[in-house]
């Protein structure tokens, strides 16, 4: 049913990332609904998985591989952007006391790099946990050393997550870790090191599990993720889905008596436009939907307590090809502030304009108004210029130019508190409010890939359309298994929305 006002809609989706513009695309191309995006980037879609420019250079804002266990969101990057993706190999390394470990390890490597001694201090101390562990394991700290073991945790674990988070690992609830690493331990990874090492690897076997922290390529379109969301906002709108940028929503209000929602944005100009919609469909960060929502939810005080991690990237040019091929490193050196490398040609060849130039993605986690963040361009810059040259990855005469790029809530906070104040939002939500969806990372405040905040926006839909809530989008990446295991009902259902033709007229 569509409505009569000109500013009204079926369905308002807040936020033009993965999760909005999946759930967009598929609802403008599934039904006759009206739908209308709002996205406050006045200028890229996408959210965090967008593709900079500058001066020739492409810039990917954290680095996004496309790899999924789901082959429903694969059939889905297909039919969005059939012909412009590329096979990666995976490479990747940490830097660790000087030197290179490979990512995932190779078992002959980081014997040689960490030496006999403290090789055998590393396995004696697994041994020790896995005989003692810390049941349940309630930190990060806790459930990494657990599977890992205590000494290996300091090495490879320790410096690089708390440089990501800002906070002590004793302080980063272990949800963090099972959702992130579930189904690697330091046996699964020694086994899969000597297999590589020493050339055993196995034909796969249909039902084989894939950990996908050990997962060795991936696919990357050739411009960078924003490739997939432009041609999604394009074919979305030539669908008749509306999109307006630089459109930060500011205020929701929920009318009971007329089931409808009131939600006022504001442009970067300080212009006001209020949408009315039926359904709203949220990727923004849930903390800011859930404290501008009138009637006032019982929920609010709790949601304004969640937090967010910010980061920097400081893309740097270099007049010559760059010193290795890593897609990034992860700096684990606490003598440094950058957190992580990336090497952008290795992603793509053409993300830098021609192959005799390199331009090196220096990542630094911060929150937002700290003194990182405010931190002037030419700071942040000559501190970017200075760590490369320190960790010898470029010296300063190779550097050509740079851009800073800031991003806001990059990462929700997995804190003590985060889950308590989350359940209770949802069931809230699910009482009060049940045509308020929450999906995608910042929107249901769970650090989910892209993949998982395309299958939250792809249930979301199929609930819309069914007119009721046929699948629980809270169960996505529960158990960090991409639930490829998935019933034939919710296969042929999520087929359905990318296989059959556009019913709007």
């Amino acid at each position: 049913m569509t409505l009569s006002n000109a500013q009204a809609c079926d369905v308002l989706v807040i936020g033009g990332g993965p999760a909005g513009l999946t759930a967009a695309y598929l609802l403008t191309k599934n039904s006759s609904k009206s739908v209308v995006v709002l996205e406050a980037d006045p200028q890229h879609v996408g959210g965090i998985s967008r593709t900079e420019q500058h001066q020739g250079y492409l810039f990917d804002i954290g680095g996004h591989r496309f790899f999924s266990k789901s082959q429903e969101v694969e059939a889905l990057w297909r039919e969005i952007l059939p012909d412009d993706f590329l096979d990666r190999p995976r490479t990747s390394r940490i830097l660790y006391r000087g030197l290179f470990y490979s990512y995932p390890l190779r078992a002959f490597e980081a014997l040689k790099n960490l030496g006999i001694f403290e090789s055998a201090r590393c396995v004696l101390s697994y041994a020790w946990r896995r005989m003692y562990p810390v049941n349940p394991p309630r930190s990060f700290h806790d459930w990494v050393a657990n599977q890992f073991g205590e000494r290996l945790f300091s090495i490879f674990f320790k410096t690089y997550t708390e440089k990501v988070w800002g906070m002590s690992c004793d302080d980063i609830s272990a949800d963090w870790a099972a959702q992130r690493i579930k189904g690697l331990n330091l046996v699964t990874a020694v086994v899969s090191a000597l297999r590589k090492s020493l050339g055993w690897q196995r034909p796969g076997k249909a039902g084989d599990k894939v950990v996908k922290t050990l997962i060795e390529s991936f696919r990357y379109p050739r411009r960078g993720p924003g490739m997939m969301w432009d041609a999604a906002a394009q074919k979305t709108r030539a669908q008749g889905g509306a999109i307006h940028m630089g459109m930060k929503v500011v205020a929701l209000s929920w009318d009971a008596n007329t089931a409808l929602w009131s939600v006022s944005a504001t442009t970067p100009t300080g212009e006001h436009q209020t949408f009315v919609a039926r359904q709203v469909i949220s990727s923004a960060a849930m903390r800011d939907i859930v404290t501008a929502c009138t009637p006032r939810p019982e929920c609010a005080d709790l949601a304004a307590k969640l937090k967010y991690r910010d980061f920097i990237t400081v893309a740097v040019m270099l007049n010559t090809a760059p010193s290795f091929n890593d897609n990034w490193i992860y700096i684990h050196d606490p003598n440094v502030k950058v957190g992580r490398v990336q090497n952008f040609s290795s992603w793509s060849p053409e993300m830098v304009p021609a192959a005799d130039k390199a331009c090196l993605g220096l990542e630094y986690f911060c929150f937002e108004h700290d003194a990182l963040w405010d931190s002037a361009d030419a700071d942040l810059i000559e501190l970017a210029v200075s760590e490369l040259a320190t960790l010898h990855l470029a010296q300063r005469e190779q550097v050509i130019g740079a851009k800073v790029i800031r991003q806001m809530k990059a990462y929700p906070v997995y804190d003590a508190d985060y889950k308590s104040i989350v359940e209770t939002i949802r069931l809230e939500f699910q009482q009060r409010f049940p045509t308020l969806h929450f999906v995608g990372r910042n929107g249901m405040h769970k650090y989910n890939n892209q993949d998982h905040a395309m299958m939250t926006a792809m249930l979301t839909v199929e609930n819309i359309l069914a007119g009721h809530a046929r699948f629980n989008i809270w169960d996505v990446n529960e158990d960090a298994e991409y639930h490829e295991e998935t019933s034939d009902d919710r296969k042929q259902a999520l087929n359905s929305l990318h296989s059959i033709p556009t019913t709007r007229t």
